[in-house]
């Protein structure tokens, strides 16, 4: 996303980093998870904004946001596992709130909670993890997430959509927060373009070597 800047069970469990500093958010209370199984030892997690989102300079509302469109390009060619991850305090709809927001959480280094409860990942061998690139990095709600699950010895293959920043600092970032993980191919499709982006998803899950 673009405006001044570019948005483009209780207790934690064993995470992939230290935990969420005092005066942050973690997550919410235990409740049944909504990850949709298809018994594959893949493991698709992505985070998603719809509303008001950055479309070649101007703005453009979207019923469903690019990063979900993402995923489930990639769901409907190989056997995953879904878990979306939400905000248990929901992103507005509007942009520029979005961009103000991100930039609050991003200074103070904030664990915004996520609703429900995390995913088990022990039975997952590859975890595909996906955003947006805020600010040239991944939402903070991202941390929250790599934090509170053991992803130590796991394949993470990251993947995002952006305005104008790439993959960002993602790599870099997964790789401190993730110690014990190893981060592996990475798919970055810029948002405007993610409706034609299957040819790209293809190419990618074979790089991975990430079969249906």
């Amino acid at each position: 996303m673009r405006g001044s800047l570019t948005l483009g069970a209780g207790a934690l469990l064993a995470g992939c980093a230290d935990p969420p500093r005092e005066g942050t958010a973690a997550q919410m209370p235990a409740t049944p998870s909504s990850i949709t199984r298809s018994g594959s030892k893949v493991l698709l997690a992505y985070f998603s904004r719809a509303g008001e989102n950055y479309h070649y300079g101007g703005r453009i509302d979207l019923e469903i946001g690019n990063t979900q469109v993402l995923a489930d390009m990639i769901a409907s060619e190989v056997a995953v596992d879904v878990y979306p991850i939400e905000a248990a305090e929901p992103y507005p709809r509007d942009y520029e709130a979005t961009v103000e927001r991100n930039k609050r959480e991003q200074d103070t280094e904030a664990r915004p909670a996520i609703a429900g409860a995390l995913p088990a990942v022990e039975q997952y061998d590859t975890v595909l993890l996906g955003s947006p690139i805020w600010n040239v990095r991944t939402p903070m709600v991202m941390r929250t997430f790599v934090e509170g699950v053991d992803l130590r010895g796991k394949m993470i293959h990251p993947f995002v959509t952006y305005a104008v920043s790439g993959i960002g600092a993602t790599v870099e970032d997964y790789t401190r927060l993730c110690p014990g993980a190893t981060i592996g191919d990475s798919l970055a499709i810029r948002g405007e373009e993610v409706n034609a982006g299957a040819a790209d998803v293809t190419a990618w899950l074979q790089r991975a070597r990430i079969s249906a």
